[in-house]
């Protein structure tokens, strides 16, 4: 692995890492009140890793095959975590690919957010075990793949969510 997939594969594996602690803290009540604009934060920033993984050139394995990195962990404390906090705003409709479809989807904040982390946590599985090129493609494969997307729209949502609550005013009588 040359010197620059190398940095690449360490400034999206401390990325990831933030993100997947943050989401942690978010869903065990530690945003509190603040807990919308702060996913808005956590996931800006994870597409920030995203968007320079898309722009980069592909990452190609040497060999057709991904080693395994063992069981998928398990989500479902944060996935319902989420749900719990995010109960009034948990769903909402997303257009899911605009140029090949025109009727919108449902779609919930909790399930979005804990797809991203079940995408992230393998790519970092590999990182851990010694394999950066492993991480890497696995990254840039499922953010073109699931991860961006979900993540995408629920950037869309949270950022609905917090321009509503800043922008509606209430009507004066």
């Amino acid at each position: 692995m040359s010197d620059e997939w190398t940095g690449v594969a360490d400034r999206v594996a401390g990325q990831v890492e933030d993100f997947l602690g943050g989401l942690s803290r978010l869903a065990s009540g530690e945003g509190g009140d603040q807990t919308v604009p702060l996913l808005l934060l956590e996931v800006s920033q994870i597409l920030l890793a995203g968007a320079q993984l898309g722009a980069s050139a592909d990452v190609i394995l040497t060999s057709n095959w991904e080693p395994d990195v063992g069981p998928d962990p398990d989500i479902d404390t944060v996935r319902e975590g989420l749900a719990k906090r995010l109960a009034p705003i948990d769903e909402y409709v997303e257009v899911f690919d605009p140029y090949s479809d025109t009727k919108v989807t449902p779609y919930r904040l909790s399930d979005d957010l804990a797809d991203v982390a079940v995408d992230l946590v393998h790519g970092m599985q590999h990182y851990q075990a010694g394999r950066p090129t492993e991480a890497l493609w696995w990254w840039q494969f499922s953010y073109f793949n699931n991860w961006g997307n979900h993540a995408g729209a629920a950037l869309r949502a949270l950022q609905a969510v917090v321009a509503h609550s800043r922008l509606d005013v209430p009507q004066e009588t």
